[in-house]
């Protein structure tokens, strides 16, 4: 495809509108509708979100991970404590995430601070997750160079052997985060593009201030 082609890539955004009066003073419930709305679409994976970090000198880098739980407190989600992301959010604890949910012409983008969740908590997920899963997670050194695939795939294969037939514990580079949030945004494709854009400020630990965005 040459770069003419590209430039004329367009959609235009006519399902939905979303007003002031129509977007709950919640945000977190607000989230929920629209997340239980992607559910009932039959969104291609509704839970996958890019996670943004950066390090300690703002260099950013970002990647898809899934969401596992969502309340009042923040948004969850599991990964490799020495991944480069683990690394970047021990340096620096800010970041967002960004779902977009295109059949809905819907994006949400939340940025606050990230912090571990309970060792508790981890060991609970880590126990409900799929028996292939937790030996990836104890076999892979993400992010880190290896040599080859069958290098991953021989410790995966010495793992499986060592934990035959016993429950595998959680390791203990491996947990869940929580992005606690101070903005919220939601996104609604429009005509034109005019989109709607209502965005949450935090203004203490109970209360949001609701504005509206030009897009």
């Amino acid at each position: 495809m040459n770069q003419e082609d590209i430039k004329n890539i367009r959609n235009e955004y006519l399902m939905a509108s979303l007003s002031e009066n129509d977007a709950n003073t919640d945000p977190i419930k607000q989230f929920d509708k629209w997340f239980n709305e992607a559910l009932k679409a039959e969104v291609h994976e509704p839970t996958a979100m890019t996670l943004a970090t950066a390090t300690h000198d703002g260099r950013p880098s970002a990647r898809i991970v899934l969401l596992k739980g969502f309340d009042n407190n923040g948004f969850i989600f599991y990964t490799n404590y020495l991944s480069r992301k683990g690394k970047e959010i021990a340096k620096n604890p800010l970041g967002s995430i960004l779902f977009f949910w295109g059949t809905l012409e819907r994006q949400v983008r939340i940025e606050g601070t990230i912090e571990k969740i309970s060792k508790e908590d981890s060991v609970s997920y880590f126990q409900t997750r799929p028996r292939d899963s937790q030996l990836g997670a104890v076999a892979s050194p993400q992010s880190q160079e290896i040599a080859s695939r069958d290098i991953l795939d021989k410790k995966w294969q010495e793992v499986e052997a060592e934990y035959m037939d016993k429950d595998i514990p959680k390791p203990s580079y491996w947990g869940g985060y929580i992005l606690k949030p101070r903005l919220i945004e939601f996104w609604q494709g429009g005509p034109s593009r005019l989109h709607d854009r209502i965005l949450y400020k935090k203004i203490d630990n109970k209360n949001w201030k609701k504005v509206r965005l030009a897009p």
